[in-house]
């Protein structure tokens, strides 16, 4: 029981970072960045506030894949939550690169 709790812990403030992130991408004024060390330029951007409302909105989601994986942890068990870590650190990662790219076209 204690590994899941600590598991569940840890999957809930990873997926308050990343929910955090699109909240601040929501309400954020110049466009939100996806590359660390990258800067989005308000040029390149025809609509601000729809670039950061899509943007938030992928960051929410995503962190909401932490939250379901703390709740399969507390149902099923740590393993599924296990597998579930995993499977949103590798195919929800590749994910968010292949949506944000859908984004910044737009």
């Amino acid at each position: 029981m204690r590994e899941s709790a600590t598991f569940i812990v840890i999957a809930l403030m990873t997926a308050a970072v990343f929910v955090s992130i699109g909240v601040f991408a929501l309400n954020k004024k110049t466009p939100m960045n996806f590359w660390a060390g990258t800067t989005v330029e308000s040029e390149e951007i025809s609509d601000i506030k729809a670039y950061n409302k899509e943007n938030g909105i992928m960051w929410i989601l995503y962190g909401m894949t932490y939250i379901i994986a703390a709740i399969y942890t507390l149902l099923f068990g740590t393993t599924i939550g296990a597998i579930m870590i995993v499977l949103s650190c590798t195919i929800g990662l590749g994910a968010l690169i292949v949506i944000y790219g859908g984004i910044y076209k737009k």
